[in-house]
């Protein structure tokens, strides 16, 4: 059982339930405490130890109700009546070559465990041997639907099939009607194992599917996405802002003690003896760092700019300051809008005021300027977004100069590939001049590693 546990936090695991060692320890001990006879308290204690929120426990439940509802074998025909229920007319005398026993229902001697255990008909030993052979053919190991046949031939062999084909073939020639009783219930077996396997699949294969499906979409250009991806787009990128938080968050929150100051520390526990009760740490000053997010929602651009807007803002933990511009033609504040509301309604807000129109650089630049440009200091990375298309307007790369030079970096982020930079009415090489860093941005995975280097940064 110890054994079938683990495999369950293997399969909780693929259903998206975070299980540490710690917490997988603190499940054993509860299972050691409640027993394994009554699956509700199982299933009670498992939650409770394992489930660290109300998404968690739902998925849990899921997890072990799939994972401890062993498929049963499925009880063969019975074409023939049993003995005592036979006619008087009926022959009473059993197949050539078989024993009584057999003709009332019982297998012969000499046949394989496999053999006599079908036809035995004992469903209750048929389901324990199903599962020890899915143990010993590695089951939790399936990761594609692909591998079903594979995983069903291994879990049969290690029941021993081999065995009961060689019983099959002598049963053929001596006793014919206990031959078509026996492929009967393979053939029931058969179903009891795919069953098994498509269980094992649902169970074990949840994580290398979303990976896969993950992986799929972070290098999937976000401004055609379909519209059906646009959920998982959103759900992968609070995962790319979950994963920067816990990279960066931590390192920040040591640093703010610093190190040890010995000599301090000394002088202030000299009352008892130099036995250092009370501690001093030496401090190291740190700008508070700050970041200015300028995102083109025109319609061109407006989807990744969505997207990006929801990574920026889900890094408050690591960035102590944020504020957040959206402009088409022209510019206005969307932090507030961005904090208070859930995405798809910040969203909504945002392009019904300033989303979905002709781009103009320039208008938008001076709007910055006239009403924000306090917002910059020394210790601000200003992030553009953008495509630099302004429609043959003036970009006003003069106002971008004065940004520049206001800030500690300014970073431009283009979702076009770099081969369309300045032609028609981009104006992405005058605009480059001024910036510290100009990368392209057309994927979760860009948009990933351009947030992640502008963020450790402050580390």
């Amino acid at each position: 059982m110890r054994e079938n546990i683990h495999r369950f936090f293997r399969a909780a695991r693929g259903a998206g339930v975070h299980v540490s060692p710690a917490e997988s320890i603190d499940a054993m001990r509860a299972v050691a405490q409640v027993g394994v006879s009554d699956r509700a308290i199982l299933r009670d204690a498992l939650l409770l130890t394992l489930a660290k929120s109300q998404d968690e426990k739902l998925a849990l439940g899921d997890c072990f109700d799939l994972f401890f509802s062993q498929p049963e074998p499925p009880r063969q025909d019975q074409s023939e009546p049993d003995t005592a229920d036979a006619s008087p007319d009926a022959d009473p005398a059993p197949p050539s070559g078989a024993t009584s026993e057999a003709g009332e229902g019982q297998p012969p001697e000499g046949l394989g465990p496999l053999a006599q255990m079908l036809l035995s008909q004992d469903r209750n030993a048929v389901a324990a041997a199903i599962a020890g052979a899915s143990g010993a053919a590695s089951l939790s190991d399936i990761r594609y639907s692909t591998q079903r046949g594979i995983f069903s031939s291994r879990i049969l062999d290690a029941m021993g099939l081999q065995r009961l084909r060689d019983d099959l073939d002598e049963l053929t020639a001596t006793n014919p009607a206990l031959a078509e009783r026996l492929r009967d219930a393979l053939d029931a077996l058969r179903e009891a194992v795919r069953d098994t396997v498509s269980q094992g699949l649902a169970l074990y294969a949840r994580e290398e599917a979303e990976n896969l499906r993950n992986e799929i979409l972070r290098n999937a250009p976000l401004a055609r996405i379909e519209r059906r991806q646009v959920a998982e787009m959103r759900t992968l990128i609070r995962q790319i802002a979950r994963r920067l938080r816990e990279r960066y968050s931590k390192p920040r929150k040591r640093q703010r003690r610093g190190h040890l100051d010995v000599r301090r520390t000394i002088r202030r526990n000299a009352a008892w003896g130099g036995v250092p009760f009370l501690t001093a740490w030496k401090r190291k000053h740190r700008d508070r760092p700050k970041i200015v997010a300028i995102c083109d929602v025109s319609g061109s651009v407006a989807q990744v700019s969505d997207f990006f807007l929801l990574l920026v803002h889900s890094l408050h933990e690591v960035v102590d300051d944020v504020h957040s511009f959206a402009f088409s033609s022209h510019l206005i504040e969307v932090s507030e809008i961005l904090e208070k509301k859930s995405p798809e309604e910040a969203m909504a807000e945002i392009m019904s005021k300033v989303g979905f129109g002709s781009s103009d650089y320039g208008s938008s630049l001076v709007d910055f300027e006239k009403e924000f440009m306090s917002t910059l200091t020394p210790q601000t990375t200003v992030i553009v977004l953008g495509d630099a298309r302004s429609n043959n307007l003036d970009p006003r790369a003069d106002i971008l100069r004065r940004i520049s030079e206001r800030s500690k970096r300014l970073v431009w982020l283009n979702p076009e590939g770099r081969l369309a930079w300045g032609f028609g009415d981009s104006e992405m090489p005058r605009y480059a001049t001024f910036c510290t860093v100009v990368r392209q941005c057309a994927t979760a995975q860009q948009l990933e590693r351009a947030v992640s280097d502008i963020v450790a940064t402050y580390q």
